[in-house]
């Protein structure tokens, strides 16, 4: 999910301002202020506001990267594959270094069915960040997805929960590749400290039941008001899309 905690975009007020915030917010771009409540409407789950507040912004501002990284996930969160890829592609002409958007379109590709640009995408994105583990988690779903190169997807989510041992979805993942590898009980243990972090997950508890035994693979419908990744009250996002 956007994170609109002061950064280099947004400054926090020094302790000399008397009145924080006000000269921010006097010579604030419009842009970044549509970006912002936009992204603030796409977190309450009003995701089409959301889109139809940024597309008049970026048809006036076609540079603005924040803005096509937040349509991308707005256009995947409606499951416009196709807009969300080409929104995907513009950041990326705008700011190559920026791995958000290449996880974005290796997420699209996936969708797509195109997995070897889907994989390419995502380890770009680990070249550019390499101590984030969305983009590790991102290069395992885009491995498994294709269901080739399962011992990367294992290795590739056992980096991620190096990097973030405290993320019940990155257990998930390491659950699902393990299994995809035949190792049944590494894969139970993996998905029962995801449960453990995380124990509402429908998901993770169906994916343990039918290794046990108790329940048989069904063809997963989508949940639009569940995600893997995330805290509850926090706008439905898929992993790579949290920025």
């Amino acid at each position: 999910m956007t994170d609109l905690a002061p950064t280099a975009a947004f400054p926090p007020p020094t302790a000399a301002a008397p009145y924080p915030g006000v000269a921010e917010r006097a010579f604030a771009d419009p842009a970044d202020m549509a970006v912002a409540r936009a992204a603030a409407l796409f977190e309450n789950m009003q995701p089409a506001e959301a889109a139809g507040m940024l597309e008049p912004m970026l048809a006036g501002n076609p540079q603005s990267p924040a803005g096509w990284i937040l349509m991308a996930r707005i256009r995947l969160s409606l499951d416009q594959v196709e807009p969300a890829l080409a929104a995907a592609h513009k950041a990326i002409e705008l700011a190559p270094e920026d791995p958000r958007p290449l996880a974005i379109a290796s997420r699209a590709l996936t969708l797509q069915g195109k997995h070897d640009e889907a994989m390419s995408m995502a380890y770009r994105a680990v070249i550019v960040e390499p101590k984030n583990p969305l983009w590790h988690d991102r290069v395992a779903w885009a491995l498994l997805a294709a269901d080739r190169q399962l011992a990367d997807a294992e290795q590739a989510a056992r980096t991620a929960i190096s990097l973030d041992p405290n993320e019940a979805h990155y257990y998930f993942t390491h659950g699902v590749a393990l299994a995809a590898l035949g190792h049944v009980d590494q894969a139970r243990q993996a998905l029962t400290t995801s449960l453990r972090l995380e124990p509402n997950n429908p998901v993770a508890r169906q994916r343990l039941d039918i290794l046990n035994g108790d329940a048989v693979p069904v063809v997963e419908k989508k949940k639009r008001g569940w995600k893997l990744f995330g805290r509850k009250n926090e706008a439905p996002v898929r992993p790579e899309e949290r920025t």
